[in-house]
């Protein structure tokens, strides 16, 4: 095929909307982007249709297929959360079961239209994101592709305090996904498996790993986060401005950042945006440290105004202990802002020392004593974080643009089709 507009994909995200969350939003950026690059018919959950409608869609020519399971996924969510009105994970993974559901009757209808004589020439499924998304879409006889998945992520045993809130001893449960695929053959019919970091490829059953490609789920919007001047420096009149961007759960390690801030001798103001159920805790821990009036709980924004608040910042900071992904580090890097991150997981393939600092995850003391070193360094040097900062929006122009992602996938897509013709 000569023209990319020519490829029809038939496009899965189970999560897909614009502003809806991390997951939702990647689900948005492949169906936005992508109808404008192919023809492109959407398998969604019919609980993204208003945001998907608020936004336009149908855009770009495309076609949506809502997939209805709320029968089952609302009575699900809600005794997922009886069970755990504090953890988000065990929550998550509870709820997750929904999608089983949703795969076998998104497989239903898109045989329906199959036999009604719609052409796919590709199959891709974008989220969830999770290599326990195992899926039965290869049952319709054509090249799936997988991902990009980012998961298979181990949990740290130097955070036990942590981790014990986050209810560690249900993650084993993420097991249920692989006795899943091992039963469909998601992984071993599927054509190809982008993965996101070393930890999912090494996930992947050995006998599929020779059909993986690396390409990370999280992309940047290069038109929405700009860079902009670097702040001046701190002063006593002008304190040092960080910036933390996520949910506010307790393995995001944000009370952690509280009790470096408190140990600080000089000025500084850090700006919290997000919710979650650990917010009540966070701001009582805030007023505890007697730090009420260099704290601001911002609850969640927009992207555009996130955006600003990254551009204001010195630097930006996500002592998170368990992340997989990290796209608000690569938000931060595209406003040109340095970055403050712990050395596991997603976070310690995105950071190194040209682009802002790791910190050891080797305990929490260590972690909140490496925030008081760094930050200290962060409003001594001003110059060196923000060559940092310049460093970070140059490799997110070059590899992490939403753009840049959509072409790989269509030279995936035209590899395949190539080698199956």
């Amino acid at each position: 095929m000569d023209s990319a507009t020519n490829i029809r994909v038939l496009l899965s995200a189970y999560q897909c909307g614009e502003g809806m969350g991390s997951v939702s939003q990647i689900g948005w950026e492949w169906y936005s982007r992508l109808s404008a690059a192919c023809q492109v018919t959407l398998l969604t959950h019919i609980r993204n249709r208003p945001a998907l409608e608020q936004s336009g869609a149908p855009i770009n020519h495309s076609d949506i297929i809502y997939i209805d399971t709320e029968w089952f996924a609302g009575p699900l969510y809600r005794f997922a959360a009886w069970c755990f009105p504090r953890s988000e994970h065990p929550k998550f993974l509870i709820a997750s079961l929904d999608f089983f559901v949703y795969d076998w009757l998104a497989v239903k209808h898109s045989r329906q239209r199959l036999k009604a004589g719609t052409v796919f020439d590709i199959v891709h499924a974008v989220t969830p994101v999770s290599p326990m998304a195992a899926t039965r879409l290869h049952k319709l006889g054509l090249p799936v592709v997988l991902g990009p998945w980012n998961g298979g992520l181990g949990s740290l045993s130097t955070f036990p305090e942590i981790m014990k809130a986050e209810s560690k001893w249900l993650y084993p449960i993420r097991n249920f996904g692989k006795v899943i695929d091992w039963l469909v053959g998601s992984t071993r019919h599927a054509a190809m498996i982008l993965t996101a970091t070393q930890a999912t490829r090494a996930a992947i059953a050995s006998a599929s790993q020779g059909r993986c490609q690396s390409l990370l789920e999280n992309g940047v919007n290069l038109d929405l986060f700009t860079p902009a001047p670097y702040p001046p420096p701190t002063t006593d009149s002008n304190p040092l401005q960080i910036v933390f961007v996520g949910r506010l759960l307790p393995f995001k390690g944000v009370s952690m950042l509280l009790e470096a801030i408190k140990a600080l001798t000089f000025p500084v103001h850090l700006t919290i945006v997000g919710e979650g159920s650990e917010r009540s805790h966070l701001e009582a821990l805030t007023a505890e440290l007697a730090l009420t009036e260099q704290v601001t709980f911002t609850g969640n924004l927009p992207l555009n105004a996130i955006s600003a608040i990254m551009q204001q910042a010195h630097v930006f900071c996500l002592p998170s202990v368990r992340e997989s992904g990290g796209a608000v580090l690569l938000e931060a890097m595209a406003v040109a802002r340095p970055v403050i991150a712990v050395d596991f997981g997603g976070p310690a393939e995105i950071v190194d020392d040209e682009i802002g600092v790791k910190l050891p995850p080797t305990s929490k003391a260590d972690v909140v004593n490496g925030l008081i070193t760094t930050l200290t360094d962060v409003r001594e040097q001003p110059q060196h974080w923000q060559a940092r900062g310049e460093a970070g929006r140059r490799r997110v122009e070059t590899h992490f643009s939403w753009a840049a992602k959509i072409t790989t996938a269509i030279g995936f897509y035209r590899q395949l089709l190539e080698a199956k013709s």
